[in-house]
């Protein structure tokens, strides 16, 4: 176990619970923007209306039942050069602190999901703030299903802590304890044993397992072989196959 103290500032430092909001990641870039946000910054969210998925996808959550966080960073602060190392910290960390409460079927599905066995506990989305070529700032908008027991419909395979547990948890200290996950995963970077992509790998969603994915109109099978250090998924089937982050789409009959 590495020390949870730093030389910079910490994650959930400060630590701001927001009753409403649009969105986190909206109001965290907005705070940084207007230079009021540095490294660690996080806001939590009670209600949020108008909440960011990946793709443009709106992320639609009940008020007060689950953990709708943004975080800022400074990559630089981190060591961090590569944007997928940024994404692998936050969701290895989410995976590290719900697998705590939910047990060993958490997995993370490729690129930024939390899965409990084939059902969606909750995802991150990663927006970068840059000037030029140089990377300034992130803010890593999190979601997680605490307490909620009925889902949207249009939301595919849903799951929830509560579901999973039969026990409810207060949200506001459980975002506080994730904090200090995604802390501990910034200082296991400083030690050169530890290999951040190994992790995210040994949690990889259908890892060695044959799955059905889609790319524009052509749906075929292959087999999950990882993830590489630039984030690329790697399969193999008749030939070896690496993805890009929204170049497949996993169908809804993935785990064969």
């Amino acid at each position: 176990m590495f020390p949870q103290t730093s030389a910079h500032p910490v994650i959930g430092q400060p630590f701001i619970v927001l009753p409403r909001v649009d969105s986190t990641n909206n109001y965290a870039m907005g705070q940084v923007h207007e230079g009021l946000a540095k490294h660690g910054a996080t806001w939590l969210a009670i209600d949020q209306t108008n909440g960011k998925g990946q793709r443009s996808k709106r992320w639609i959550t009940a008020p007060g039942m689950n953990i709708l966080m943004s975080i800022v960073f400074e990559p630089k602060l981190l060591g961090i050069t590569k944007t997928f190392d940024l994404s692998a910290l936050v969701i290895f960390s989410c995976y590290q602190f719900f697998k705590k409460y939910a047990g060993q079927e958490i997995t993370i599905k490729w690129p930024n999901d939390l899965y409990w066995r084939d059902r969606k506990a909750g995802g991150i989305l990663i927006e970068n703030i840059l000037r030029g070529s140089d990377w300034l700032y992130s803010v890593a908008g999190i979601g997680l299903n605490i307490n909620q027991e009925t889902f949207d419909p249009r939301i595919t395979n849903p799951v929830s802590l509560y579901q999973i547990t039969g026990f409810e948890k207060n949200i506001i200290e459980l975002a506080e304890e994730l904090c200090g996950f995604i802390q501990r995963t910034t200082e296991f970077l400083k030690n050169p044993e530890f290999s951040l992509l190994n992790e995210f790998n040994q949690a990889l969603y259908c890892r060695h397992k044959k799955v059905r994915l889609k790319k524009g109109n052509i749906t075929f099978e292959t087999t999950i072989i990882g993830v590489n250090d630039s984030g690329q998924l790697l399969t193999s089937d008749a030939t070896d196959r690496c993805f890009e982050f929204g170049e497949v789409e996993w169908l809804l009959e993935e785990k064969q």
